[in-house]
């Protein structure tokens, strides 16, 4: 079942930049955690740090700039999270960004490129359902036939 200690680091490690729940949700999983509790953790984990980038966005930018002078869009992560905005929007960004560039990545930028706070926080809610919900069920499945093939 796994102490509440584990359950506590699930929740703090998904809320982490780049561990974030596709990281956090096999992890969890492989270490024996229960794996419906360890997706809504890291989910709920995950999603508050989102809810914080889209409502402290400009105090963020504002805070990038003054230590940068400005904020370039040269980096690989911002290039390559740049091409899905212009080819399938921010839904694209949104559903995409979590596996490519990572979660709060996805909403800083799509942030940046001009997508409203609300438009976010709904693309963003379904992307981490889905992707919580994905990561949960191949993980389980994923460990359990691996386990089946070795103690068998």
């Amino acid at each position: 079942m796994g102490s509440l200690w584990e359950y506590i680091l699930v929740f703090i490690l998904a809320a982490t930049p780049w561990f974030e729940l596709v990281t956090v949700i096999p992890l969890g999983i492989l270490r024996g955690l229960n794996p419906a509790i360890v997706v809504i953790l890291a989910f709920i984990g995950n999603f508050s740090t989102i809810v914080l980038v889209i409502y402290l966005f400009e105090k963020i930018k504002n805070f990038i700039a003054s230590k940068k002078g400005t904020i370039k869009d040269n980096g690989k992560r911002q290039k390559r999270a740049k091409k899905i905005w212009n080819k399938y929007g921010f839904p694209g960004l949104a559903l995409f960004g979590p596996l490519l560039v990572g979660t709060h990545i996805s909403a800083f930028l799509g942030l940046s490129l001009g997508a409203t706070k609300r438009w976010t926080l709904l693309w963003m809610t379904i992307s981490l359902a889905l992707w919580g919900i994905v990561f949960g069920i191949a993980s389980y499945y994923g460990i359990e036939t691996i386990k089946h093939f070795i103690y068998k």
